[in-house]
């Protein structure tokens, strides 16, 4: 691309955010008419014969069976095991599709579709209409649902909710290295931060932890507060909001007086 022909293609990038609001109103429009969900995720790669796609489709029908909905990514492996046992159980299987440069050809056990050209606004969707997540082996993208679930409860971004990892024979390896390199050698996490999620080999317990915090049977993250509201008020996002960040080096004080805004 030529210079003149990247300041005219910049010219015009403000207007992407139509295309990008559009595609908010879409995706809000019809996952605000679903049944509380689950999100599960997991490897693309994970072929119908692996034990792991058996679990995945029994994890998505015994979720339907507790009244509900399933999202995945749309795609094949881990993704359309859910969604088939979403599908066989006569629930709501709903597929976050993405456009990619390699096609995803959506899986055929979706009855609520959604095409997504942005992958924040997808990953919006996972979050916002989620009472949890359950994870299966995956990759890259698999752990990038994990650990930003982590980041925002640690953060008290979002109320939290139950994350359930599956498959200790996978996870043992992450979670060993997270205990040694990141909290005992490093520093960079907290021995609580541990207690935000759960390991299990056993689908029927990770749809129990997601069903007994879900009817508030169970409390998961005890050592994170607590504030009023966290039911009634939220972001559009689905997040908690916060303290509005400063600007342009004012004190806090300053900031809170509204000086902020004069000094614009």
């Amino acid at each position: 691309m030529s210079e003149a022909e990247h300041k005219e293609a910049l010219r015009h990038e403000s207007w992407r955010v139509f295309r990008i609001m559009s595609e908010f109103v879409d995706a809000i429009d019809t996952m605000t008419r679903i049944a509380p969900a689950v999100s599960v995720f997991g490897s693309a790669r994970t072929p119908p014969g692996d034990r792991y796609y058996q679990l995945a489709v029994e994890c998505g029908r015994k979720l339907v069976e507790r009244d509900f909905a399933v999202i995945t990514g749309g795609g094949p492996g881990i993704m359309e095991a859910a969604n088939k046992g979403a599908i066989e159980a006569d629930g709501t299987s709903v597929g976050l599709n993405i456009s990619l440069p390699m096609e995803q050809m959506p899986n055929p056990y979706q009855n609520v579709e959604l095409d997504f050209r942005y992958f924040f606004i997808r990953k919006v969707m996972f979050v916002k209409y989620a009472r949890g997540f359950i994870i299966f082996p995956g990759g890259f993208g698999t752990m990038d649902e994990f650990f930003e679930s982590l980041t925002l409860i640690q953060t008290l971004k979002i109320v939290p909710f139950p994350v359930v990892l599956v498959g200790s024979e996978f996870w043992n390896g992450l979670l060993d290295w997270m205990h040694k390199v990141m909290d005992e050698s490093f520093h960079t996490i907290s021995p609580t931060d541990f207690d935000l999620f759960h390991l299990t080999d056993d689908v029927d317990e990770a749809v129990n932890i997601v069903y007994e915090t879900h009817i508030g049977k169970r409390k998961i993250a005890e050592s994170l507060p607590r504030f009023d509201h966290d039911e009634e008020v939220r972001t559009g996002e689905g997040t908690r909001g916060g303290i509005k960040p400063r600007k342009h080096g004012l004190s806090r004080r300053q900031s809170e007086l509204g000086q902020d805004d004069q000094a614009i």
